[in-house]
């Protein structure tokens, strides 16, 4: 019987060690929480900052914040990130806002208007362009308002804001709370009270039970111009949107 041929076989490449596995935080070991590093993108509040596991919005990842409504807050509490994000050059780009921003007040709190952008899309076409600004490495990060948008397509978002390095922050309807998500951080805000932001899901670590109250108080940082789209719900010519 002649002898088979010896077949050469591909060389296995290295597998990363399970200290680097558990400094990239790829698994975690079992009975002990995860180290996270403290290197979140500053939110400009110091009380959210201690609130949250990497000290800031997650780096390379999407967030959702998760609304009762419209002008609740939630660009206020973005405003002292992009702020400081467009002052340094980065490109802060809004796709298909309900509204349009009110530049003498995105100037005054600081934003750079030469590095924001507006992008306009219909509902299709703005899933599309969020993950293309996310994936692009061109944004330091990138505002979206998802009408329609599955796990399948958060996931997307979310694979797409690591691949460019780029803070993603996603605006939806509270009623998607109960819904899971691969968002590296849910945050929802509440009327009830003082009205705040809840954290339901966070990186890293069990979500506080604390809740976060900002300093300002709601509504009275931004304003904007209806898009024709929203004018049918919209009684006046300017409403407010923070």
């Amino acid at each position: 019987m002649n002898a088979l041929p010896a077949i050469a076989m591909p060389p296995i490449a290295a597998l990363p060690g399970l200290d680097a596995m558990l400094s990239a935080r790829t698994v975690w070991r079992a009975g002990r929480a995860p180290v996270v590093r403290p290197d979140g993108e500053p939110t400009g509040y110091a009380a959210l900052d201690a609130l949250l596991p990497q000290g800031g919005w997650p780096r390379a990842a999407l967030t959702e914040l998760l609304l009762p409504a419209d002008g609740v807050g939630e660009l206020s509490l973005l405003l002292p990130t992009l702020a400081r994000l467009t002052q340094a050059g980065g490109i802060v780009a809004l796709v298909a806002p309900p509204y349009l921003p009110y530049a003498p007040a995105w100037q005054a709190a600081g934003v750079d208007l030469r590095h924001l952008e507006v992008i306009e899309a219909d509902a299709r076409g703005a899933l599309w362009a969020f993950e293309q600004c996310l994936r692009s490495a061109a944004c330091a990060a990138v505002l979206g308002w998802p009408l329609q948008a599955d796990a399948q397509a958060l996931r997307r978002l979310q694979v797409a804001a690591d691949s460019g390095d780029s803070l993603g922050f996603a605006f939806r309807d509270a009623k998607h709370a109960a819904n899971p998500s691969p968002a590296a951080l849910r945050m929802e805000y509440s009327a009830a009270g003082e009205g705040g932001w809840h954290i339901r899901k966070c990186r890293g670590a069990n979500p506080p039970s604390q809740s976060f109250v900002p300093h300002r108080p709601v509504g009275a940082a931004i304003a904007a111009i209806p898009t024709r789209g929203a004018i049918a719900a919209i009684a006046a010519p300017t409403v407010p949107f923070s």
